[in-house]
């Protein structure tokens, strides 16, 4: 009987840990140069930068698909734009309400 609870305990342990695991590895993110990103993305990216410095490029991967994470500094304040892997925009936000949320930057 013990053998049962103990393998039935490893089972559910197991089975809680697996989803962590596999969001702690959709979180990657690697820093990238904007010449190694597709085109598309560049000029989006470019577009929606307008003269804004672009401070940091990163490649990452949300929800199973690749997005590309351009930080642009404007008027002193860090704003991210998200876009596809095809350069379609996906969102803009401020980068510091993100890290208030716990985000690392």
């Amino acid at each position: 009987m013990e053998k049962i609870i103990t393998t039935i305990s490893v089972a559910i342990i197991l089975g809680l840990a697996c989803p962590l695991i596999s969001s702690a590895e959709e979180e990657k993110e690697m820093t990238v140069k904007m010449s190694d990103v597709p085109e598309a993305v560049q000029k989006t990216i470019k577009d929606k930068a307008g003269k804004h410095e672009i401070v940091k490029l990163e490649k990452k991967t949300e929800e199973g698909k690749t997005v590309y994470e351009a930080v642009v500094n404007k008027k002193g304040k860090q704003w991210a734009i998200e876009v596809d892997a095809n350069g379609k925009f996906l969102k803009k936000y401020e980068e510091s309400k993100e890290k208030e949320k716990g985000e690392k930057y």
